[in-house]
């Protein structure tokens, strides 16, 4: 398990890793206290059942209470935040599952088409909830066969019950389009991005107009975008064998330091323990219990 450093308490630990027999899945299971998520989004989905405790899920609707018995469901791209909603904390187990792979479980067992998403972002689902903690037994237990099963039945029973098919995206409004323009300049010059001042006037707008018009497409204001799409690419790099004091540099932080404190709040363990177990799960087949 990996510790939680910077002041965390000594019952606080989390494991986060990917499972190399179930293809497009990520896992986490957690044990909380004083830590807390920033606010950030996912490439992919996000299904979370916790075991005890409560915990505080900030959506931009607002908050919701994640206790046991209930699965969080987050589709892609939607900002959230979390943290403890009670002193002793929350222990959970998360699944993050591809978009490519939701998709073909819609496809294969529900009548959805196009890009699925969850209509509700939180149920009472205990027995789901219990699915979702098999998956992580059935992967740490190095059970392919089980854990690929059990996380397409618990997919699937979601998707039946509140999975809904989104319409076809409206033409882009002027705003959006400039969201899209700025997003598409902060990726690329990710390690030393303009500043509001001057990015605005490259898209011909102005510093506010720009600030709404890209919260407004994307749920957070450009700063914050922009460490969760470093982090992203922090992931990848270390995924990669990069160092993570290089990753760091290479995607725009400062420092390692400075990359681990924002990594840890946005993915939920350090950098060096993410590439740890990735490395770990690759070279053994992630068999045997954390």
């Amino acid at each position: 398990m990996a510790t939680i450093p910077d002041g965390g308490r000594p019952d606080e630990w989390a494991r986060h890793w990917q499972y190399p027999g179930v293809p497009g899945l990520d896992l986490l299971r957690a044990r909380y206290v004083r830590h807390s998520f920033s606010r950030h989004s996912h490439e992919g989905y996000v299904l979370g059942a916790v075991r005890r405790g409560i915990e505080d899920v900030v959506m931009p609707e607002g908050t919701i209470q994640a206790r046991p018995g209930t699965v969080v469901m987050i589709n892609p791209e939607v900002p959230h935040s979390a943290h403890a909603g009670v002193p002793e904390g929350w222990s959970y187990a998360t699944l993050y599952p591809s978009a490519g792979l939701v998709a073909g479980i819609a496809e294969e067992e529900t009548s959805l088409r196009g890009t699925v998403a969850f209509g509700e972002t939180i149920v009472e689902d205990e027995s789901t909830a219990r699915l979702i903690s098999a998956v992580h037994r059935a992967a740490e237990e190095g059970n392919a066969l089980a854990a690929d099963s059990l996380l397409r039945v618990a997919v699937a029973h979601l998707l039946r019950r509140h999975g809904r098919s989104l319409p076809q995206r409206a033409p882009r409004s002027a705003g959006a389009r400039t969201a899209a323009a700025a997003r598409e300049a902060l990726l690329d010059r990710m390690a030393a991005p303009p500043t509001l001042e001057q990015l605005a006037r490259e898209l011909g707008t102005s510093p506010f107009a720009l600030l709404r018009a890209f919260k407004a497409a994307y749920g957070m204001p450009p700063h914050t975008w922009l460490t969760n799409a470093r982090v992203r690419a922090a992931r990848r790099l270390l995924e990669g064998g990069t160092a993570p004091g290089e990753a760091a540099v290479a995607v725009g932080f400062t420092d390692q330091p400075h990359l681990n404190r924002h990594f840890t709040r946005i993915v939920g363990v350090p950098p060096g323990a993410y590439q740890r177990e990735h490395a770990r799960t690759y070279k053994t087949g992630g068999a045997g219990r954390p």
